[in-house]
């Protein structure tokens, strides 16, 4: 029997906001998910989470204070040497507006010392350094509370691969990951998160002056629209017949396809039928 031939979509007029959402009915969804995977599945009543003072971040402690109160829910605050104060003091509004528990952690030492020992080294590894020590915090955090980290990446970081691989992905459980970051503002609104929080621009924090839209090339605003269609199939060619510019469409397409490596678990070299992952899927593994 033949394969079935797999159809690229067809090209037609642009939806005038297919991003759209109804962010009241999103943040209530997220907040039973949120319940089902801690408590049902895991049978845990606590969560941890970094809270860097964007917003993100906010949306996911606003979400967990909903599921599984204040005092169950856990923020660390893990600045670098370089960070901002604003970052620190957004991140206090959060906490002073729904009472969640905080605790500030500095990760200078611990990156530092490692750095000491590497020698000089560029933003981006120090990018990554500075993501992986917040992972170590976060972790091992959650393990003085008896609680279970919760991810705070969203769909836009996820396809362009702006994240540091296992770190900002590491928590097992996320529930922004299918939000573009343009639907995390509109639930960030819903949910209440203070308007200097969401209206400030997105950034890393690692560089003065540095933002997410600077290093893409692209606002969060025209790419969340190309990636939509991205991930429908769309072509290039049909991308820019649907009225995109060449130059943005470029940018989405380069970034999503030199990054499909970090949306997978490691590959294992299969030597039997029952290789994690790779081919021993049950559906009761979790």
């Amino acid at each position: 029997m033949p394969l079935p031939i797999i159809r690229a979509p067809k090209v037609t007029d642009l939806d005038p906001n297919p991003l759209a959402i109804n962010a009241e009915q999103v943040a209530k969804w997220l907040v039973d998910f949120l319940k089902d995977e801690v408590i049902r599945r895991r049978k845990m009543t606590k969560v941890v989470l970094g809270l860097s003072g964007g917003v993100d971040s906010a949306v996911v402690a606003y979400l967990c204070a909903r599921a599984f109160g204040p005092e169950n829910t856990f923020a660390f605050r893990m600045p670098y040497k370089i960070s901002s104060q604003e970052s620190l003091d957004h991140a206090q509004l959060v906490v002073d507006d729904i009472g969640i528990q905080v605790q500030t952690i500095p990760i200078t030492g611990m990156v530092d010392g490692y750095v000491a020992e590497a020698g000089e080294v560029n933003p981006t590894r120090l990018g990554n350094i500075c993501a992986r020590s917040r992972m170590i915090v976060l972790f091992d955090q959650s393990a003085v509370v008896g609680g279970i980290p919760i991810g705070t990446g969203n769909k836009s970081e996820r396809l362009f691969g702006y994240y540091t691989w296992h770190a900002d992905d590491a928590p097992p459980i996320n529930p922004l990951g299918d939000l573009f970051k343009t639907q995390v503002w509109d639930l960030a609104e819903a949910l209440g998160v203070p308007s200097v929080i969401i209206n400030k621009p997105a950034t890393a924090d690692l560089v003065k002056g540095q933002t997410d839209e600077s290093d893409f090339g692209i606002s969060y605003l025209k790419a969340d629209q190309i990636l939509h269609y991205v991930v429908q199939g769309y072509t290039k060619s049909a991308l820019i017949s649907l009225g995109f510019p060449d130059k943005d469409v470029d940018i989405v397409w380069k970034r999503v396809s030199s990054t499909h490596w970090k949306r997978k678990l490691p590959t294992v070299a299969m030597l039997s039928n029952t290789a994690i992952n790779e081919y021993y899927l049950r559906p009761v593994d979790f």
